[in-house]
């Protein structure tokens, strides 16, 4: 039986511990490194809490890990997750006994808090009796990336060559950086979300993530006379210096210029950039199966991996804060005829309610 401690906020001594265990742990993913805590605490204001297992009591051998955020709003209530705007995380241990464990005390710690939910992102289910409700419609879209640039565009489907060289003969240039590319990236992304009826995240978020992940995060940007037209976050492993997987969690392009091929442009940049840093695997993200955005993924030759989001409810629906629940379709028409720097100022006071 493991030993297990709740810490609320941020102790170098047990993160440095943490890195450690990932390090060693074969299933460890980049997205429970801990800076990711520090970033929805900062950037999102979230509680931030490190469910740790240790072996015989002590503090000498790690044994588990589960890092949970809490997300609240006066708008949708409280919810427990692992972890908010990330794809996965959840349990990470050494045997399902102490996994279990470890979600046992998230579920009492749900309670203590109050939320109506504790939400896991899993990417493979795990059993345990508190854990009633599951989704499973979504599907990460991943890429096996090949060795070098010219093999990639060989292993590239005929009409997305075509898309890639029409972007090129457009005149658009791509720019890498950081904090110094963040307001055209920003403009883009934020105008994409209005465009699609949904609140935009915090400029401060993606500061926040430049900031606390300066080795592996950055910014690709598509310009064309000047003007940032598309854009898109990297974040690239974080635990491993080559051979990893590097995630895109956030782009946008501008749907006025599609006729240029701007988006399909920036992620042929996208995956070149990857290889050059010694990536072996590329994240689209999630999408739902058949949808527009899964097809745009599957077109690079992506292919979907399982995502399975657990929960642990201790009222209402899981689907009540969804945006394509019924009840929000009003509010998004609404959304998408607001003018932009509206959106910017109150957009992340409500998605950073949202689970």
């Amino acid at each position: 039986m493991a030993h297990i401690r709740v810490i609320e906020g941020w102790d170098q001594r047990i993160v440095e511990m943490v890195r450690a265990y990932l390090l060693r742990h074969p299933q460890a993913c980049p997205e429970l490194d801990p800076r990711w805590l520090t970033v929805l605490r900062e950037a999102l204001n979230h509680r931030i809490f490190m469910l740790i297992a240790w072996r015989d009591g002590g503090e000498g051998t790690m044994t588990g890990y589960l890092p949970l955020a809490l997300v609240s709003s006066p708008l949708f209530g409280r919810f427990l997750v692992s972890l908010p705007y990330l794809n996965r995380a959840g349990v990470l241990a050494d045997s399902p006994d102490i996994a279990a464990e470890l979600i046992a005390e998230a579920a009492a710690l749900a309670g203590r808090l109050d939320v109506r939910y504790l939400e896991l992102r899993h990417e493979e289910p795990t059993h345990h009796e508190t854990l009633s409700r599951q989704r499973d419609e979504k599907v990460r879209m991943v890429l096996e990336l090949p060795g070098n640039g010219e093999a990639l565009w060989q292993a590239i489907d005929s009409k997305v060559r075509n898309q890639i060289r029409k972007a090129e003969k457009s005149n658009l240039t791509v720019k890498w950086g950081g904090l110094d590319l963040l307001d055209g990236f920003y403009d883009v992304f934020a105008t994409n979300m209005r465009d699609l009826g949904t609140p935009v995240y915090s400029r401060k978020l993606f500061e926040a993530i430049l900031r606390h992940f300066p080795q592996e995060a950055e910014l690709a940007v598509m310009e064309h006379e000047n003007q940032a037209i598309a854009g898109a976050l990297l974040v690239h492993d974080t635990l491993r210096s080559t051979g990893g997987c590097t995630q895109v969690p956030s782009a946008s392009a501008l749907k006025q210029f599609n006729h240029l091929n701007a988006n399909m442009g920036m992620y042929h940049h996208l995956l070149l950039r990857t290889i050059e840093r010694g990536g072996c695997w590329f994240d689209f993200g999630r999408s739902s199966v058949d949808s527009g955005t899964y097809r745009f993924k599957k077109q690079w030759g992506a292919r979907p991996l399982a995502t399975v989001w657990q929960y642990h409810v201790r009222r209402g629906d899981i689907d009540a804060v969804r945006p394509d629940n019924p009840r929000y379709q009003r509010r998004i028409r609404a959304w998408r005829k607001l003018p932009v720097w509206v959106t910017k100022w109150v957009g992340p006071v409500i998605v950073r309610g949202i689970p």
